[in-house]
C-alpha cells in the first residue's frame, strides 16, 4: 500500500513504540496523527515530523471521534497505529487470607478499559473513516495495526490484568480482519518483547538490570530497540498481503513465570 500522502492515527505516538511508528511513517510520506495523554511531549514529536497531535484519552469515545475527525480534515485517513496502553502487576490474592488484599478489581477494569476496549473503540471508528476513502487500485483502503505484547502468551507472575488485555487484542486479530475485509481494510497485530525503554532509566545500575532481562533472549542478547518495532508495524501497514497476522517481535524470547 502506498501510504505517501495517507494519514495515520498513531495512538501512544508521544514516545517509545508509537513515537519510533510516527517517525517512520512521516520519513515514508505519510501525514501522522499524533493521539496521546502527554500534550507537551505530542506536540513537539508532531512539530517535529510535520504531523499534528489531538489529547485522546483512549476510553473517551467523544474524543476518539473528534481525533478521527481532524485527521479526515487532513487528508485520506487509511492507517490507524494503536499503540496506547498501561500495565499493572499484582497478584491474584494477598498473603494474609483476607478478600480485601485479593485483586484490585478497579485496577483490573482500569487495564481492560485502556488496553482492550480503548483498542477496539479507536479501531471501528478510524475503520469507518477509513471506509469512506476512495479505494486504490487493488480495492485497498487502509490497514490497522494493533499493538499487544508477549504477555499475551508467556503471561509472568503478577500480570493477570495486564496480559488478559494483550490477550484479548490478540482475540480479535482474525475476527476483526473478517469484518473489515468486505470494505478493503487489513488488520494485524505486532507483539513486542522485552523493548529498551525510558522506563528502566540510566547509567550502571539500570545497565546491569536490563543486562539480566536479556538472558532469556535468544538472539541478539539484548532489548529490543523502538525502532525496530516500528518498522514491523510499517511493513505491516505497506505490505497488502499481509493481513490477519500475530507477529512476534522479540528475539525469540519465552517469558519466564517471574
Amino acid at each position: 500500500m502506498d501510504i505517501k500522502g495517507a494519514v495515520a492515527i498513531v495512538t501512544g505516538g508521544a514516545s517509545g513504540i508509537g513515537e519510533a511508528t510516527a517517525r517512520q511513517l512521516a520519513a515514508r510520506g505519510a501525514i501522522v496523527l499524533i493521539a496521546d495523554m502527554q500534550e507537551d511531549k505530542g506536540k513537539e514529536v508532531a512539530k517535529e515530523i510535520g504531523g499534528a497531535f489531538a489529547k485522546v484519552d483512549v476510553t473517551n469515545t467523544e474524543q476518539i471521534i473528534e481525533a478521527v475527525e481532524m485527521a479526515k480534515s487532513m487528508g485520506p485517513v487509511r492507517m490507524l497505529v494503536n499503540s496506547a496502553g498501561i500495565g499493572y502487576a499484582q497478584r491474584t490474592i494477598g498473603r494474609d487470607g483476607k478478600y480485601e488484599s485479593a485483586f484490585d478489581m478497579n485496577w483490573y477494569r482500569r487495564v481492560i478499559n485502556i488496553n482492550l476496549i480503548g483498542s477496539f473503540d479507536f479501531a471501528r471508528i478510524a475503520a469507518t473513516a477509513i471506509s469512506t476513502s476512495e479505494p486504490m487500485v487493488n480495492g485497498e483502503r487502509g490497514a490497522i495495526v494493533n499493538i499487544t505484547s508477549v504477555a499475551a502468551f508467556d503471561g509472568q507472575i503478577g500480570q493477570v490484568a495486564y496480559s488478559s488485555s494483550k490477550g484479548g487484542i490478540v482475540g480479535l486479530c482474525l475476527p476483526l480482519a473478517r469484518d473489515l475485509a468486505a470494505s478493503g481494510i487489513r488488520v494485524n497485530t505486532v507483539a513486542p518483547g522485552l523493548i529498551d525503554t525510558p522506563i528502566y532509566g540510566q547509567g550502571e545500575a539500570a545497565d546491569k538490570f536490563k543486562e539480566t532481562l536479556s538472558k532469556d533472549v535468544l538472539f541478539p542478547k539484548r532489548l529490543g530497540f523502538a525502532t525496530e518495532l516500528a518498522s514491523m508495524v510499517v511493513e505491516c501497514l505497506t505490505n497488502s498481503y499481509m493481513n490477519a497476522e500475530v507477529i512476534r517481535v522479540d528475539g525469540g524470547i519465552r517469558m519466564q513465570p517471574k
